[in-house]
């Protein structure tokens, strides 16, 4: 008997044990099929793909998440959202409707548009779940992103995937229908009493639609809105963000489990760091413009054309004739971008330095500029091709400016005073930028402010290489580079299309 007693499990203890056990139990895998363009990301990708699709499909669609979201931070209208989006998700995240693929190579390039969406959406959620204010943006811009689709997409397939959906709507029945008639007709703007008495309603929890109950238009009834059918994007995007939110809180608790694994976790860091400022790999072809009259006696003119923080180098190399050592590297490296030869650099240089001695610049600082390009120093596969310009992310992130030093970001490392200083002194006098600029920099996001005067500096140029059709997808893309934006500038004042140099004058 009273080996019984200790035998027995209490019915509490075990539902505990066979809930932990649940949890670590081997998961259930199911094959993904893709029949719809859109997703609401339900289930979790289990098909194997190398590291290298891991980091880039993420990176491609960051890249997507940040032109939003900087297209917020800009206030720009749905319709101008819309234009500027579209043309760079068909570069990087192409999603095509099932209209536009036949048998074949096709069906298999759509199939790997969608797998390519599905692996991205859950390795961003992954990298964004630390912590809620990363979980917040994630959810806002994802919800942005599929709200565009939704509303592009062809109206068969669309109504095909929310068919498909088993979210909470219940139907109104026509009794009901025919006794709220006067109700529904004026809670709803726009619908006239037959269009409400011929078409569908569906009745949800009013918390579910917040959108259309803060613009008016639903009718609520003990707790209930009353959704008319051509209001259905609301009530899917409520359903597409609740799953969302609850996956999130998913992923944020299977964290720690990836701390053991040394691939991912480094990515993940990475990929979560850039969602401030995304980083920016920079080829010859994105900086450089072969043809281009960059010399060491052209770098003054040229000015013009450079971002803030290189103007505010340029400007103290030219008030000091110095720099120290990081102010050197950044803007070395920016020059050697744009395309200055190591020759010219080094000529460049010496003559900034005008107080020095020909004996102290070889001694002390000449080695450093043909280390930054690769002449001297370093191993093999750097010989020859040196380091790198440095992006806008790595600027911020990287080496913060001490007393006397110049290099560094100035929307992230001077004072306010300071910064609307600087902008005057460059010609920025426009009381709305300085003042759209400072609300940039208070809520720190440093790149939409240094975009902001770009596009204001630009403005007249960009309009007209829009009107004359020179204007592509790649130069809607919010800057996060400063060689990029001094390619950018420069092309526009030369009435160049990006990419084409042959034609270009001083």
């Amino acid at each position: 008997m009273i080996r019984q007693d200790y035998n027995r499990i209490d019915p509490k203890r075990r539902s505990r044990l066979d809930h932990k056990k649940k949890q670590f139990a081997i998961p259930t895998y199911k094959q993904q099929d893709y029949p719809h363009r859109l997703n609401l990301y339900e289930t979790p990708p289990t098909a194997e793909i190398t590291l290298e699709q891991f980091e880039q499909w993420a990176i491609d669609r960051l890249r997507i998440l940040a032109e939003l979201e900087a297209c917020s931070f800009r206030n720009k209208t749905p319709p101008e959202t819309a234009a500027h989006i579209t043309p760079l998700l068909q570069k990087w995240l192409p999603l095509h409707s099932n209209s536009s693929s036949s048998a074949g190579a096709q069906d298999e390039a759509l199939k790997l548009e969608r797998q390519k969406d599905h692996y991205s959406h859950f390795i961003l959620r992954l990298a964004f779940s630390s912590t809620e204010d990363l979980r917040r943006r994630f959810a806002r811009i994802e919800a942005a992103l599929f709200k565009l689709r939704f509303q592009f997409d062809d109206a068969r397939e669309r109504q095909a995937f929310v068919e498909s959906l088993q979210l909470d709507w219940e139907v109104v029945a026509e009794e009901e229908k025919r006794t709220l008639a006067a109700d529904l007709v004026n809670a709803t703007p726009g619908l006239r009493k037959q269009e409400v008495e011929d078409g569908g309603w569906f009745k949800v929890d009013f918390e579910t639609v917040p959108e259309l109950v803060e613009t008016r238009r639903v009718f609520l009834k003990r707790g209930k809105a009353y959704v008319p059918v051509r209001e259905q994007m609301s009530m899917v995007l409520a359903g597409f963000n609740e799953r969302l939110d609850k996956g999130l809180q998913l992923a944020a608790r299977a964290l720690p489990r990836l701390d053991e694994d040394d691939r991912l976790t480094p990515i993940l860091n990475h990929l979560s760091k850039n969602f401030a400022t995304p980083d920016s790999t920079l080829s010859d072809s994105d900086s450089a413009i072969p043809g281009a009259p960059i010399n060491a006696a052209s770098i003054d003119a040229l000015s013009q054309h450079f971002p803030l923080c290189m103007r505010n180098l340029h400007m103290n190399l030219r008030k000091n004739s110095h720099l120290k050592h990081f102010g050197r590297l950044q803007y070395t490296l920016f020059l050697k971008g744009i395309g200055l030869t190591l020759e010219d650099c080094l000529i460049f240089w010496r003559q900034a330095f005008k107080l020095i001695t020909d004996d102290t610049f070889n001694k002390e600082y000449r080695y450093n500029v043909r280390h930054a390009y690769g002449d001297v120093g370093g191993d093999a596969t750097r010989r020859g091709r040196g380091y790198s310009p440095f992006s806008c992310q790595k600027i911020l992130t990287e080496h913060p400016p001490g007393s006397g030093e110049s290099h560094g970001c100035p929307y992230r490392h001077f004072s306010g005073d300071n910064l609307t200083t600087l902008l005057q002194t460059t010609g920025i006098n426009d009381r709305d930028v300085l003042k759209g600029v400072k609300e940039d920099v208070e809520k720190k996001r440093y790149h939409i402010a240094c975009n902001r005067v770009f596009d204001f500096t630009h403005a007249a140029e960009i309009k007209k290489a829009k009107d004359e059709g020179s204007w592509s997808a790649g130069d809607n893309e919010t800057l996060v580079h400063p060689n990029t934006y001094f390619k950018k500038s420069f092309m526009l004042a030369n009435g160049a299309k990006l990419g084409r140099t042959d034609e270009m004058e001083m």
